[in-house]
């Protein structure tokens, strides 16, 4: 999807690194707390080493909403994260995302007419009150508030399983004959999958819904049969992770650990370690795989000393450091070493989608920076976005 900005000044374009690095510093200077620089974890270290918060998506929502005094929250992210920050924060801030081309392949390729298009068809062939709708938050506002409307929920690649418990009334979340019995899970399918096997489902269980397609390429008998429908998306950077890259590293690398997040395919992700938190799963993962060597080698004893010494005495530059760019617990500085995928390829618009399909959406993009009964489109979802945002935990 392309939205019009106007070019940067050639003052900057022009400038080296250092001079727009300098630009940087004096203008959070000026401005002070007034201010709220975030930097997802996706960016390279040239741009998170101005971020006040580093994090994932939502988690840097959460933060733009508790700091209240900050004017401007300038969100270093894609277009879907500076709408859920611009959600949340109050009518006072302006949200402010730098380039307003930098969108999600995945988020796109779930439009609210074609979302509003698939529930209409699916109330013409099963019971839809029963349907439970489910939106991952890598998308629009608008299919966040449409979610709302229909009883469903947003969920996080991390509490995807307890948004699905809760919807079909399993587990802990269990219910005299569940919420529902169906779920339309959308933008990405390998989520919704992926989560589906941990709970015990199969592929007898799940349906791909095709939005290109006559009632998503299916028979009323498989809208019917299937508990999990899955909205035909994917995430266009996670798919490049194939089974034999896997197997690969683990011919040259017996002992490695392979992690893997659930928006890659199911072969792949059968292949490795699910995660509910890339970074906390390694870390759990490499100290039970290890205890004797890792928590009880000398080495790693001084290590915990010196520590535990610098916090003692809040040793200068690494406070210094971990306020730079806090993790998104707020306590956590971003390794150098920690590798950056840069330069990947991206798409501005869903596949098939013409350039009418792009003119329609327009209208319901939000206009970050403007007073917020102005910002969310001629739909106004904000407030069943802002309900549904605040449930996500």
């Amino acid at each position: 999807m392309l939205r019009l900005q106007l070019p940067l000044p050639e003052r900057y374009t022009d400038a080296s690194d250092d001079e727009n690095a300098a630009r940087i510093r004096a203008a959070k200077a000026t401005l002070g707390d007034r201010v709220f620089v975030l930097g997802h974890h996706y960016q390279r270290d040239e741009v998170i080493q101005f971020a006040d918060a580093r994090g994932d998506s939502y988690r840097l929502s959460v933060l733009a909403q508790e700091r209240t005094a900050a004017e401007y929250i300038v969100f270093c992210g894609v277009h879907f994260m500076a709408e859920s920050a611009d959600v949340l924060t109050g009518p006072h801030q302006q949200v402010i995302l730098p380039d307003l081309n930098a969108g999600c392949s995945m988020a796109d390729m779930a439009d609210i007419d074609e979302v509003e298009q698939a529930w209409e068809e699916l109330g013409r062939v099963v019971d839809i009150e029963r349907m439970i709708p489910i939106t991952y938050m890598n998308s629009s506002a608008a299919l966040k508030a449409f979610v709302g409307r229909n009883g469903g929920a947003v969920c996080t690649s991390t509490n995807a399983r307890q948004v699905i418990e809760w919807a079909l009334g399993l587990g802990e979340a269990k219910a005299p004959g569940g919420r529902g019995d169906k779920l339309l899970f959308f933008p990405d399918q390998h989520l919704g999958r992926n989560t589906g096997f941990q709970l015990g489902y199969d592929a007898s269980h799940m349906r791909v819904w095709n939005p290109r397609r006559d009632l998503g390429g299916l028979s009323e008998a498989d809208c019917k049969d299937a508990t999990f429908l899955l909205w035909k998306g994917h995430c266009s950077v996670h798919q490049r992770f194939q089974p034999e890259h896997i197997r690969d590293f683990r011919a040259a690398h017996p002992d490695g650990l392979v992690v893997v997040h659930p928006e890659c395919a199911r072969e792949t992700v059968e292949l490795a370690i699910e995660t509910e938190g890339l970074i906390h799963r390694w870390h759990r993962q490499h100290e039970h795989d290890h205890p004797r060597d890792r928590l009880h080698h000398p080495r790693h004893r001084e290590r915990a000393r010196r520590h535990r010494h610098r916090h003692r005495h809040r040793d200068p530059p690494r406070a210094a450091a971990r306020a730079r760019a806090p993790h998104q617990d707020g306590g956590l500085a971003r390794s150098a070493h920690l590798p950056v995928l840069d330069d990947v390829p991206h798409r501005s618009a869903a596949p098939g989608m013409g350039d009418g399909q792009a003119r329609r959406r327009q209208g319901r993009e939000p206009h970050l920076g403007r007073p917020r009964h102005r910002r969310m489109g001629p739909h106004r979802p904000a407030a069943d976005a802002r309900h549904h945002l605040n449930r996500v935990s």
